[in-house]
């Protein structure tokens, strides 16, 4: 089972949607997925009652919707061992609660997973360098992961430094930047907008995997085919 780890320019820039439609991709090429969204901040209990392993984030639910059930499927647990109520930093939902995330405990829950996927989508939380405690990143569990990173940019006005900051900082870590996704993330296109995606292309190495138009409703299934993969499915 081969790790892809989906991060961001900024909250919201289009993580989730991004790596829905990016599972549907690989799947409409036959290729089986696992996800993983190993820490979350901002959820809800369900209806069975409102112990901690009762929360259920909603970006971890839309993932384990999109892999399907061409494979067993993972328990809400396996696909997002770390659930936090407040939609804050994830390392301070986790100081309220007394509790600490590192980055071997993710590298343990990786290493559980059924490995019976070609692919597990792993999103992150917030941006690149979002800390687990306070010395650790989930950048850092992407690096000892040693996994393949997407960089999902929210096409607004600032994207081009956070970015490029991005950008350096995956390749100061010796990860391999598996490419980038332009993700228009509102109803109006940013000004300049091919102008932004051209420097983009100039300066980052990695290819362009897909522009993605805003949505509303949002339906990933129907931009996959947007999603160039088609050298990840016959490498």
């Amino acid at each position: 089972m081969r790790p892809v780890f989906v991060t961001g320019t900024d909250t919201d820039a289009g993580k989730t949607f991004c790596s829905e439609a990016l599972i549907h991709a690989l799947r409409s090429h036959q290729q089986r997925c696992r996800v993983l969204k190993p820490v979350a901040a901002g959820a809800e209990y369900n209806a069975d009652g409102n112990a901690p392993s009762q929360l259920r984030n909603d970006d971890a639910l839309r993932l384990l919707a999109a892999a399907g059930a061409a494979i067993t499927p993972l328990t809400y647990q396996q696909a997002n061992p770390f659930c936090f109520a407040p939609a804050i930093a994830p390392h301070i939902a986790a100081q309220q609660v007394q509790q600490r995330v590192t980055v071997e405990q993710l590298l343990q829950h990786y290493d559980a997973l059924p490995d019976d996927a070609n692919w597990c989508v792993i999103e992150g939380a917030g941006g690149w360098l979002v800390p687990l405690n306070d010395q650790q990143s989930l950048a850092d569990f992407a690096q000892a992961l040693g996994a393949p990173v997407v960089l999902v940019v929210g096409m607004k006005l600032g994207c081009l430094n956070h970015a490029l900051l991005t950008v350096a900082d995956i390749e100061r870590r010796g990860l391999q930047l598996a490419g980038w996704i332009a993700n228009t993330t509102g109803a109006e296109t940013m000004s300049n907008y091919a102008e932004n995606i051209a420097t983009l292309q100039q300066r980052i190495a990695a290819p362009l995997l897909a522009e993605v138009p805003f949505q509303q409703p949002a339906n990933p299934a129907a931009v996959a085919a947007r999603f160039n993969v088609t050298s990840w499915v016959t490498s």
